[in-house]
Parts: C-alpha cells; sequence; structure tokens
C-alpha cells in the first residue's frame, strides 16, 4: 500500500503562518495514497466499499479525508458536508479573521460585559479552561497578546522587548476569562486580552467533520487537518488505521515509529519547522504563558487520545509542562498516551507514557 509522507514543508504550509491555528512538528505518513482532490476509487479487499481520497484548504492548511463508502455520490456528499462543517468552525474560531465569532469576542476585553457565545465556541472555550486548570495555566487561550509578539519576533529576527512583554503579561491569564455555564456568556476581565485558540481549534473541526461523515453513513473514514488526525472505524481490511511518524529523525526522513488507531486521535506538537534563533538561542513557536517566551528546549511530543480536541489540548499542554509533569497529565487522562522526544546538548532524550504499547506497532505492516 502506498504511504503519505506529511511534512510540514510543504508549500501549501506558508499559510500557516497567517491561519491562527498550531503548527505541526515531524514527520507523520498515513497508511493512503496521497491524493489532490478526489483519487480514483479503490475496491477495498473483501468488502463492498470503495476507498475515496480528498483534499482542500481550510484553516490555512491542508484538509484530507479518506472515506470507505459503497459509492461515488456517497463519499462525494459526506466529504462536501464535513468541509462545509470545517469552513463553518473557521469562521467561529480563527483569530485571524476580524469577522470571526472569536476575534469579535477578544474585541469586548475590559468593557465589563459578558457576552453570549455559541454552542461551538462555547465548547472550545469550557474545555480550555477545564485544561486551564487542571495544568495551572500551561496550556491558556488567553495566550493571544504573547502570540502576537513572537509571530512579529519570527518576522523582524528581534526579541521582543521587555516593554511590550510586560504590557502583554498584564492581558495575559485564563483566570481572566469568566464563563458563565448557565447562560453561555464568556466575559474578558483585561483589557486587551486576545484569545488563541491554535492549540485547539483544528482538533475540534476535526472531531465536528467526523461526527458529520458518521452522519452521512460514512465511519469508516480518516480526518486529516495537517496532522491533527482523527480515525473513525477502520477501513475493511484491516482492525485500525496505520499511522507512521518520525520524531527522531530528519523531516525527510521515513517513519520510525508506527501506532494503529480506531476511534481515536493523534497530534504532534514541536518546534522543528516553526521557530526563531534569536541572540544564539532558537525560540518555539508554542508560547509558555507562565512567562511569555517561547520554548527553548527543543522537543517533539506525539499524543494519542479518544477525541482529536484532548489530542491537540493535550500536546500543547505536555510541550510547556515538559516530561515530568507532562507524563502524568498524560496518565490521568483516560486513554490518552504519549511519546516526547528532547534534543538535550545534542542527545535525544525519550520519555513514553505507560499506555503507548497499546496503540503502537513495532514495524510498519
Amino acid at each position: 500500500m502506498d504511504v503519505l509522507q506529511r511534512n510540514v514543508r510543504d508549500p501549501q504550509m506558508k499559510n500557516l503562518a497567517h491561519s491562527g491555528y498550531r503548527a505541526v512538528c515531524g514527520l507523520i505518513c498515513l497508511a493512503v495514497a496521497a491524493v489532490a482532490g478526489l483519487a480514483p476509487p479503490e475496491r477495498a479487499a473483501g468488502a463492498d466499499l470503495l476507498r475515496f481520497e480528498f483534499e482542500q484548504l481550510h484553516m490555512g492548511v491542508k484538509v484530507k479525508l479518506v472515506l470507505y463508502s459503497p459509492d461515488q455520490p456517497t463519499a462525494n456528499k459526506a466529504a462536501d458536508a464535513a468541509y462545509e462543517r470545517i469552513a463553518q468552525l473557521d469562521q467561529i474560531l480563527s483569530d485571524y479573521k476580524p469577522e470571526s465569532e472569536l476575534s469579535q469576542l477578544s474585541g469586548t476585553a475590559g468593557a465589563g460585559r459578558a457576552v453570549p457565545v455559541s454552542d461551538d465556541l462555547w465548547t472550545v472555550l469550557a474545555h480550555s479552561q477545564q485544561l486551564a486548570q487542571a495544568t495551572d495555566g500551561a496550556f491558556d487561550i488567553t495566550v493571544g497578546p504573547y502570540v502576537r509578539l513572537w509571530r512579529r519576533a519570527r518576522r523582524s529576527k528581534e526579541f521582543p522587548s521587555a516593554e511590550r512583554l510586560a504590557e502583554a503579561r498584564a492581558a495575559v491569564g485564563f483566570r481572566y476569562l469568566r464563563l458563565d455555564e448557565k447562560r453561555r456568556t464568556a466575559e474578558l476581565l483585561a483589557p486587551e486580552m486576545r484569545l488563541d485558540l491554535g492549540g485547539i481549534a483544528a482538533g475540534y473541526a476535526a472531531d465536528e467533520a467526523m461526527k458529520i461523515l458518521k452522519a452521512r453513513g460514512v465511519d469508516r473514514a480518516l480526518v486529516d487537518i495537517s496532522g491533527d488526525i482523527l480515525a473513525g472505524e477502520p477501513p475493511p481490511d484491516r482492525d485500525g488505521w496505520r499511522i507512521g511518524f518520525a520524531p527522531e529523525t530528519g523531516p525527510d526522513s521515513p517513519p520510525t515509529r508506527y501506532v494503529s488507531l480506531r476511534n481515536a486521535a493523534l497530534t504532534v506538537s514541536g518546534d522543528a519547522f516553526q521557530h526563531v534563533e534569536l541572540k544564539g538561542r532558537r525560540y518555539s513557536h508554542i508560547v509558555d504563558p507562565r512567562t511569555g517566551l517561547g520554548l527553548t528546549d527543543q522537543s517533539s511530543v506525539t499524543v494519542v487520545a479518544p477525541d482529536c480536541i484532548t489530542a491537540d489540548s493535550l500536546a500543547t499542554a505536555v510541550s510547556v509542562l515538559g516530561p515530568d509533569r507532562g507524563l502524568k497529565l498524560i496518565e490521568q487522562t483516560p486513554g490518552a498516551a504519549a511519546l516526547i522526544v528532547r534534543n538535550v546538548d545534542g542527545k535525544l532524550e525519550t520519555h513514553e507514557s505507560k499506555r503507548l504499547h497499546q496503540f503502537e506497532i513495532k514495524r510498519d505492516p
């Protein structure tokens, strides 16, 4: 079977700098063939289902769908509906689009009023705040002011000034985001606050796209939003979707680790491609909300979880927490597993959670 290698140096990935969503690190490969648009259908072994593959650009990144369906019209309608749902969520969750619901909410920062939010935005905000509480702010969607400074730093190659960091610090803190569950409202308590859902939005979109596919009768499916991967029921001739990744090698190297997923998600987070070198030190695009600085430990974090919103947000949280506290968080999360690889003084240091072996395949099947 052909293998699709997910290399984030793909030319399309230049849009990530303007998407507002977290970029992935490392090499991910899926046990499916690469396509542009709709690939010719393939008959699944021993089944009355055909395999279809789609690719479109949404949320500033490539979104790939692999579906098993009895016919092309069913596959086309399911894929169209899934892409429409992702596009809808981008209009809600993007921090780059001034007309998005998230941007409109950020515009009320410090105004002293609670704002009713949609069900989708509420779900993401509530999940984010729960994880922020569990990690003492290591995961924090109010990090927007810091993220803007580091985006500017990557462009200008200049370290953010102490004055600007101090100004941003006054507007960052998950306790400045007040949610009212009964009224379904959100209030940004500090002036100049800006919410950034880059560590969670794509995962939620993948979950919602899969719901649409299953509602259309397509449950043997895989959704890949630039490395935020959600696997549904497996292909007819398999017991799971085989996904490979290369956390310990270069971007053009073949996968070194494999997992088999069924109704589960995988996300990889790190700084291999999104970083800046300032004053001889490398800073990640992932910002520690507690310090306002980009991470410097050069790590790759791979997380498996029951759904993609969990895998996506945990990957960011574990990156900030580091191996000890990060793996403790993983072990406390039902159904989650993780692999952390860090570059320590030129040597690779690997940390694995206890449940990783439940998903891992030792070699390419």
